[in-house]
């Protein structure tokens, strides 16, 4: 027996992508709880900084969320930041195509902070959400770009606070407390939260649906090729039990255009 996938579960290592889709806003005044410095700040953000998002800091095109030492409770660490290439600068702030390099650079530098492989990062509860200068920054010459690293996101009640130390956490196997699995009776219903938790559903493997140029197949066919490979893959991972359930998370055409090309398999499993 199979349990149809959905969209509506979101792989929590994908979870925020809506997060690199919002228009720049100007700042005509400093939000409640914001650094005034950060404000409508044209210096390139410092990278290993920590900080605690909260509310429309998570959902905003810029942010300038206080600064907390990394030894204190924390949700977000700076793992990448710079100036914008070249290519970028004449363009608006609220540019569609510095989102898709965003995308691009944030998910790749992650993968290389966190010492793992695209399938591991995106089986795992970290995501990502860049920031860009304030219109008024950007006007003024500001050309930087900022990667957080996030624990959690919409799929779950809240972020989770982050280790002094994140970097090369998944190198070796990854710990239950940082890969991503779910809770529910029905897939499609599950609400995912982290292994370490009591769960029925485990992001088990990854399937690659594509190369980097090649179009996107359609709705109907992404879904249809993401079912069949990970019916054969959950079987696999399950070591062939004969009757099992599975899941599986695939995405749309707009996260295709953002250079994914992965879909994810979930197992019923409480392990």
């Amino acid at each position: 027996m199979t349990v149809p996938g959905t969209r509506a579960l979101a792989s929590v290592a994908t979870a925020l992508l809506a997060a690199t889709l919002l228009t720049a806003c100007g700042s005509s005044e400093v939000p409640e709880g914001a650094d005034p410095d950060l404000v409508d700040a044209a210096e390139v953000p410092e990278a290993g900084v920590c900080r605690n998002l909260e509310g429309q800091a998570l959902t905003a095109a810029t942010d300038a969320t206080p600064h907390v030492e990394c030894d204190e409770p924390h949700n977000s660490e700076t793992y990448a930041a710079g100036t914008l290439p070249e290519q970028f600068h004449d363009l608006s702030v609220a540019s569609p195509d510095l989102d898709q390099w965003a995308y691009q650079t944030c998910t790749r530098e992650l993968r290389r902070h966190l010492g793992a492989d695209e399938s591991t990062v995106m089986r795992s509860v970290f995501s990502w959400v860049w920031y860009r200068p304030s219109e008024r920054a950007w006007k003024d010459g500001a050309r930087w770009y900022r990667c957080d690293a996030v624990a959690g996101g919409p799929q779950t009640s809240a972020l989770m606070d982050l280790p002094t130390v994140t970097g090369q956490l998944l190198a070796k196997k990854g710990e239950d407390r940082w890969m991503a699995c779910a809770q529910g009776d029905s897939f499609d219903a599950a609400k995912a939260i982290p292994c370490s938790q009591d769960h029925d559903w485990r992001a088990v493997t990854t399937i690659k649906l594509g190369e980097p140029d090649a179009p996107y197949p359609g709705d109907n066919q992404a879904q249809v090729t993401t079912r069949d490979f990970c019916s054969d893959s959950v079987d696999a991972w399950l070591s062939y039990p004969g009757d099992f359930d599975f899941g599986y998370t695939w995405f749309g055409e707009s996260e295709w255009e953002a250079g994914n090309r992965r879909s994810i398999c979930w197992a019923q499993t409480e392990k």
